[in-house]
């Protein structure tokens, strides 16, 4: 039997009755945000507080190396996105972590009715959370990712194999 409880949490207070019950007895919870949904971030989830208790034991060795730095620096990003709102004077390292946070953010978007692989998607994390984009502007992503997908076949078949490996 699946059953798909939703709640709605007040003030986001994840430790009321109703959601702590029903936390308690799900195999995993995931918190959408309006203020994510309204910034334009769909689907809305706070990567922050989502859990699974199954999680990465579904993934490949290589997306749960990639989606753990990421996993990590969104939360990060988010936690700092939240206090710069109130700060008017940032210092610079403060504002390449913002700028890397927002192009972390954007990489994950894509295109309706345009899957991504899972290796096309290992390949757009890797680049994304080991610098290799951190000197492109947001909007040059959409481009650079479709240029990745015409590689050889030869490339493409020994790319695959090394991150099923």
């Amino acid at each position: 039997m699946t059953a798909l409880p939703i709640v709605e949490t007040q003030s986001r207070d994840v430790s009321a009755y109703i959601p702590t019950n029903v936390i308690s007895i799900t195999n995993g919870q995931i918190f959408l945000y309006a203020n994510l949904f309204n910034s334009g971030i769909r689907p809305a989830i706070n990567v922050g507080i989502s859990v699974s208790r199954v999680e990465s034991a579904a993934q490949i060795k290589a997306m749960k190396q990639v989606a753990d730095k990421l996993k990590l620096e969104l939360a990060q990003f988010a936690e700092l996105e939240a206090f710069a709102q109130f700060a008017s004077d940032l210092d610079k390292a403060t504002q390449n972590q913002l700028a890397r946070g927002q192009r972390l953010r954007e990489l994950l978007k894509q295109s309706q009715s345009v899957p991504l692989t899972v290796e096309e998607q290992i390949m757009t994390i890797y680049t994304g959370t080991n610098s290799y984009l951190d000197s492109l502007e947001v909007g040059q992503f959409q481009e650079i990712i479709s240029s990745t997908k015409t590689s050889t076949e030869e490339a493409e078949a020994l790319l695959k194999e090394a991150i099923q490996e």
